[in-house]
């Protein structure tokens, strides 16, 4: 009677020898497996994309196709990327263990087999795919309750910001405030926009973990500076009566173009709100040395302390804090970092205490440069 629990389990045996396939079959039943069996690479390769079984034994010794030539085909496709692979050999130097490794198995066991061996071997793997399953579902289920909760956020938020603006429209106009009442409704209407920024990095930082693969395209980095300021920053530009410098020459990156224009919009809303007064900020770039452009904002503010810059790009280590003000939710700079670092950048700050800041990033240089 079958009592181990791995019914639900289907291994495929790829192999071109009856013997190993019989003494392999025999027992992987009787520790209640579900066994599909293949005896030559092209009939595996079919089988697992028909099939999908939960684990593959691969022997490495086959003709037309070896077993490394059949795993890293199976490695390619969507469908069996992801099926643990363990070879079986009668090989046991390092060279081929590491060639083994390297084209994607994530174990082998050695001939002639021992049964014991083999069903660790198995139910380790197993596990570990089971639980790597469990996490993707997971994280899955997390990223649509995140969404849902983040757009039923906003709407009420959104509604209140809307109300505050258009009450302080007609009280200006039809009834004077006193400071008192101004102030409370800035108030209200700041705390509706913060909580608003705070939800739009929370998703833009989920978004960043759930990315595996990433198209990168050539950006045009002059057309996104000015989009950012002219456009998403141009209301926070007028109220600061902002001086913004644009490089002459803004060479082109390799990038993902949602993302950088976050990093151009952190950077330079920042230097906007901790900048001086009125605030003065310059754009640039320029080419490094090993095929990386370098893109920097600097303000004319109070600048940071070495301590200061040692913490800023730190998960909830917020630029406000060092700067003796308060206006920001303590995700911008790390959500800078790990974009970045996404993207095969750096990230970095130089500043001196009374003399300002310059912030900047790293992106690679296009191909064709």
């Amino acid at each position: 009677m079958n009592t181990s629990g791995y019914e639900q389990h289907t291994v495929l045996i790829i192999d071109d020898v009856p013997d190993n396939i019989s003494v392999l079959h025999r027992f992987l039943r009787q520790a209640g497996f579900r066994i599909l069996v293949a005896y030559d690479g092209m009939d595996g390769i079919e089988t697992a994309e028909y099939a999908v079984p939960d684990l593959i034994l691969l022997d490495v010794m086959m003709p037309d196709l070896n077993g490394f030539e059949v795993c890293q085909r199976l490695k390619q496709q969507e469908k069996t990327k992801d099926i643990p692979i363990i070879f079986m050999t009668a090989l046991t130097d390092t060279e081929n263990k590491v060639k083994g490794f390297s084209s994607g198995a994530v174990d082998y066991v050695t001939k002639p087999f021992q049964q014991e061996e083999v069903l660790a071997r198995l139910t380790t793997h197993l596990n570990l795919r089971q639980t790597q399953r469990q996490l993707q579902q997971r994280n899955q289920e997390l990223d649509a309750y995140a969404h849902m909760v983040s757009h039923d956020l906003k709407n009420p938020l959104s509604a209140v910001i809307t109300l505050t603006d258009s009450l302080l429209d007609t009280l200006s106009v039809d009834k004077p405030l006193i400071e008192k009442n101004l102030k409370e409704l800035q108030f209200v209407r700041q705390a509706g926009q913060q909580a608003v920024n705070i939800i739009d990095a929370l998703l833009l930082l989920a978004g960043v973990s759930r990315h595996q693969t990433l198209t990168m395209t050539t950006l045009d980095m002059q057309q996104l500076l000015k989009t950012v300021v002219e456009q998403r920053l141009a209301l926070l530009v007028k109220r600061y009566q902002a001086i913004i410098e644009y490089p002459e020459y803004c060479p082109e990156a390799s990038g993902y173009a949602p993302w950088v224009e976050e990093i151009l919009v952190n950077y330079v809303s920042n230097g906007l709100k901790y900048g001086g007064s009125p605030p003065h900020l310059r754009l640039g770039a320029s080419p490094e040395p090993d095929g990386m452009i370098r893109y920097w904002v600097r303000d004319n503010g109070q600048g940071l302390s070495e301590e200061a810059q040692q913490q800023l790009f730190q998960p909830f280590s917020r630029l406000e804090e060092h700067l003796q003000q308060v206006d920001g939710h303590g995700l911008g700079l790390s959500i800078v970092r790990q974009i970045t670092e996404r993207l095969g950048g750096t990230v970095g700050v130089n500043s001196t205490v009374g003399a300002g800041s310059e912030f900047y990033f790293t992106l690679p240089a296009p191909p064709s440069q």
